[in-house]
């Protein structure tokens, strides 16, 4: 019996160990992903210092960078498998971490009213408060459910390229606010006694004191549609250049797709989020109306918008050839660019935001006239010295006809750069 169950503690390690995606082991895709990330980086060093590369292939440079390239990219495949088994794993969870967060803020909500009513009393307007919190809580937890799969209530706010979108998510958190304050509005109204009350409650809902909330309500919500639009139509156009995530991310709502900080989102979400504040006060403060937000803050507000949906316009851009070279090692003779040589392309947006990692690298291919070519990854300590966003380096295959062809990048998000055009002698 003991030996059986050293055994089976034994199994039940090497299943949940590191690549484990099953719902019984929380960490076990992320620390699978972990390790093989590691595991990659360690290997990608070892190959940029010239360690273990086969005797074979170690006398050419060219058989040893293709050798080393066809390795990596084996490898980056395998820890991009790793990366999107973490993605379903966190997605599949997220749904109960979003039911204990809604559950926290109810019982902070709770307690908020419990110690401000000491002195002051319970009243009413408090019960209402609770009230209209239990009912969106509902429904936050019943889309979580209804959408486990998709991240639950954050399903709605995962984009195409599956990041948290900015736009929707600072449009869901005003609806959800103005949905929070009618409700909270109503239950007062249906708890109410008297005409005159009920009259004061229905002109709480008035537009003349709800414009400011109403106006940027709409403002936001309509960014939020906007930004799809023109976000779709300029993949579509190949004028901006998408690569997909492995999973989303917090830092989604103040990064672009590189993971950079990015100035319009994060002025978007700052302003949005003081403009959230002061309304929950002004509801707080006066709960038999709708918060009259100020025009002056609801202005800042449209400007904030305003930017943020101009940085949407202006960012991306095509890939762009500017020059095809040949490439030149030390001590080398000068010369035209024959079959077998290394053509250096310079230019800029080879590779798209997002897609630094290994396996989105391996991806870019050059067209030199109908014969494709993948573009080899080149590594050195910390990084790839090929492919680079400006420069890359691929040889000429010997299929490639002598006299003038046409050269092409595909980047990783599938988007074609201009042709240019080289002469290739025998």
């Amino acid at each position: 019996m003991a030996v059986q169950e050293a055994r089976g503690d034994t199994g039940a390690r090497g299943v949940h160990e590191g690549g484990c995606t099953c719902g019984d082991c929380p960490h076990g895709a992320r620390e699978g992903h972990r390790r093989a990330v590691a595991a990659f980086l360690r290997r990608r060093d070892e190959f940029a210092a010239g360690v273990g590369l086969p005797t074979a292939v170690a006398h050419s440079a060219s058989a040893s960078r293709q050798w080393v390239s066809e390795q990596l990219t084996q490898r980056a495949e395998a820890v991009a498998e790793q990366g999107r088994a973490e993605g379903t794993v966190w997605l599949a969870r997220l749904w109960l971490r979003t039911v204990y967060t809604v559950g926290g803020a109810i019982v902070v909500l709770l307690l908020g009213e419990a110690l401000t009513a000491i002195g002051a009393g319970w009243t009413g307007a408090r019960t209402a408060a609770l009230l209209a919190a239990l009912v969106v809580a509902g429904a936050l937890t019943a889309a979580s459910v209804l959408h486990r799969a998709r991240g639950g209530a954050l399903a709605p706010l995962i984009g195409e390229d599956n990041r948290i979108s900015t736009s929707r998510t600072v449009a869901a958190c005003w609806v959800l606010f103005v949905g929070y304050a009618v409700l909270l509005l109503a239950a007062r109204l249906a708890a109410a006694s008297g005409h005159a009350d009920r009259d004061a409650l229905i002109a709480g809902l008035g537009l003349a004191r709800g414009a400011g909330v109403v106006t940027v309500l709409a403002v936001v919500c309509g960014i939020a549609v906007l930004v799809r639009r023109v976000v779709g139509v300029r993949v579509l156009a190949q004028r901006l250049q998408k690569v997909p995530a492995h999973r989303p991310r917090a830092a989604d709502l103040l990064t672009d797709d590189s993971g950079r900080g990015a100035f319009t989102d994060i002025q978007y979400v700052a302003v949005n989020a003081v403009a959230l504040l002061f309304a929950a006060v002004r509801l707080a403060r006066r709960p038999d109306r709708l918060p009259d937000l100020p025009w002056g803050l609801g202005v800042i507000v449209l400007i904030s918008a305003a930017t943020y949906l101009a940085g949407k316009y202006a960012e991306g851009g095509r890939p762009v050839i500017l020059s095809v070279v040949r490439a030149r090692e030390p001590g080398d003779l000068d010369g035209p660019i024959r079959t077998g040589d290394d053509i250096e392309i310079r230019g800029s947006g080879f590779v798209p935001p997002g897609a630094h990692t290994a396996d989105r690298l391996s991806r870019m291919v050059v067209r030199i006239g109908t014969v494709d070519v993948h573009v080899p990854l080149v590594p050195v300590t910390g990084g790839f010295r090929n492919p680079t966003d400006n420069a890359l380096t691929v040889p000429v295959p010997v299929e490639v006809e002598p006299g003038s062809v046409e050269v092409q990048v595909v980047t990783a998000a599938g988007v074609a750069t201009n042709r240019c055009v080289v002469t290739v002698t025998e």
